[in-house]
């Protein structure tokens, strides 16, 4: 599989994190077509962030089809359904909703739902979505985690 992060890892801004980076270290993936990493240390301010444990997961799983589907043939020259391939992207982090209480695994999901057939026939159009889709995330990093954090 491609994906195949290198450690550690530069986070994306954050309000209240100061030059934040991630240690990751392999571990087993929920399925067996997943690849999941820990957080295992933290780098550069981060008041009040915990690694992962046990009861507080703090993960990142990228998952790929269990199968590829490809195109079936045409009838007449003409495709009557064409399959997708989902790629997803899973960071959990346990949170305490409130004080006193126990981590509760909070989640993001980034979810790639690519045609099959795009993957031979415009590879260019699935990597500039790809590079749209994370250059937004990355750009928009802080303002995505004060959204989260205010509501709004």
């Amino acid at each position: 599989m491609a994906y195949s992060p290198s450690s550690p890892v530069t986070g994306g801004a954050q309000t209240g994190l100061t030059s934040p980076t991630y240690t990751l270290t392999a571990m087993q993936a929920p399925e067996p077509n997943g690849i999941q990493h820990a957080v295992t240390a933290l780098g550069g301010t981060q008041a009040g962030v915990s690694v992962h444990s046990a009861s507080s997961p703090f993960t990142a799983t990228f998952v790929r089809p269990k199968v590829l589907k490809t195109l079936g043939t045409p009838v007449n020259g003409v495709l009557k359904s064409i399959p997708r391939n989902e790629y997803k992207l899973i960071v959990r982090k346990g949170v305490i909703p409130l004080s006193g209480q126990a981590p509760l695994p909070a989640s993001v999901t980034v979810s790639l739902n690519i045609p099959a057939g795009s993957d031979l026939v415009s590879p260019a159009e699935v990597r500039a979505m790809c590079s749209l889709a994370f250059g937004l995330l990355s750009q928009q990093s802080a303002g995505i985690g004060d959204s989260c954090v205010a509501g709004v």
